[in-house]
Parts: C-alpha cells; structure tokens; sequence
C-alpha cells in the first residue's frame, strides 16, 4: 500500500485538522514531538505521512501531486486558482471575504465609479469587482496591513478576511459589502482521487460524520 500524503497549512488549521483527524483514529504520534526539526511526518501503521506548508503554498503541493490531500482556507483556493477537488468543508476556520473602508467610500461602490482596491487577494478582488460588480477597479497588492491603505489614502477600499471586525472598528473601518464566506477546506490531487477512490472517499465520510456531529 503506497502512503498518502497529507500538506497541512501551518498554525491554526494544522492543529484543528489534527484534532479532527484523532477523532477518526487517525493521529502522528512524531507530529506531537515540537522540538523535532523533521520536515515529513510519518504513521506507518496506517501508511499516511503528514508535511507543513504555508498556506498559498498547499495548492501547488497538492496540484502537482508532491501531496495527495491537502487542508487550506478557501480563500486560498480561490486566489490560486489549482486544478485540484475541492471536497470538503471542514467547517472551521470560519471568517468571510469582504469589502471594507471609511463609511465615506460606500457612495462610490454604488455608482460603479472607478475605485482603488488594496488587497493581498487580487484575483480574488478582480473577479468580485469585474465580474459581480461589473465596476472598474485599481487593484493595489500589498501584503500586510492592509487596513492601513485607506487610513493614508493609499486605497478608496480593501479586500481583506474579516473575522470579528474589531481591527477595522478601531481604526474608524467597516464592512461595505461581503464577497463570500470562508473556511477550512479538504482538497485532493484528481489523479489521486482516481488511483486511491476508496482510501480517500472513507476517509472524506467518516470526516463527515464527525463534522455532522459536532454542527
């Protein structure tokens, strides 16, 4: 039996997955270990091997079949746009995708007027604004802070993950307009969907299962 491999997204969503998994008797005991500078972790037992990656990174793994399932936000799976099943919601790491800016910026996303959008997320902005909204945008990247964008006037707008708005609430920030709804999701390489159908499909049902059980 050839082993899978699972790219997990460092952090949060690697502990919550692992969490989930033990309740399905799947766990790695050389994970446990966080001294360990090891960089793949192995069940023998149940030939499964576990590695982590940064978040945007967990596509391209699984895409290129480095890795036959992987756990990541949708927000990533929007942006990078891989050739890979999306399979599962795993129903945590709950936020949304949204639109945000000084109430004064409102008036502007009504009139389709053109407006300047920082984001970390362009494609996950262009297609909202292009293809939604039908509205012309000045797509700015930036990578960290991106509340600040329009407290300097750098943007009009961002695109950002919100989850409990306290940041944008203290700087004088609120949500305009919601994109959509975000989680943890389950993805899978298609030629190993094909090759390991029944290893996987168990594995996605009893995830299931435990996911039903606790909503």
């Amino acid at each position: 039996m050839r082993y899978l491999t699972f790219a997990l997204t460092k952090g949060r969503l690697a502990n919550k997955t692992l969490e989930l998994l033990e309740k399905i008797g799947i766990s790695c005991e050389e994970m446990q270990d966080k001294s360990s500078r090891k960089l793949l972790f192995t069940n023998e037992d149940l030939k499964l091997r576990f590695f982590l990656a940064k978040g945007p990174d967990v596509p391209t793994y699984v895409e290129y079949g480095a890795a036959d399932i992987g756990i990541v936000g949708k927000d990533i799976i929007m942006e990078e746009d891989r050739s890979n099943y999306e399979v599962l919601d795993l129903g945590f790491g709950k936020c949304r995708m949204c639109v945000c800016g000084p109430e004064s910026s409102k008036e502007l996303l009504m009139h389709h007027e053109m407006i300047k959008v920082a984001t970390k997320y362009p494609k996950i902005a262009k297609d909202y604004f292009y293809n939604v909204k039908s509205q012309t945008i000045d797509i700015i990247k930036l990578n960290g802070s991106i509340e600040l964008a329009p407290i300097v006037g750098l943007s009009h707008v961002i695109v950002d993950i919100v989850e409990t708005g306290s940041t944008l609430r203290e700087n004088g920030l609120s949500i305009l307009e919601e994109v959509c709804p975000l989680s943890a999701r389950m993805i899978v390489n298609q030629v190993s969907m094909r090759l390991e159908y029944k290893r996987i499909k168990k594995l996605i049902n009893d995830l299931k299962v435990k996911i039903d059980e606790n909503n």
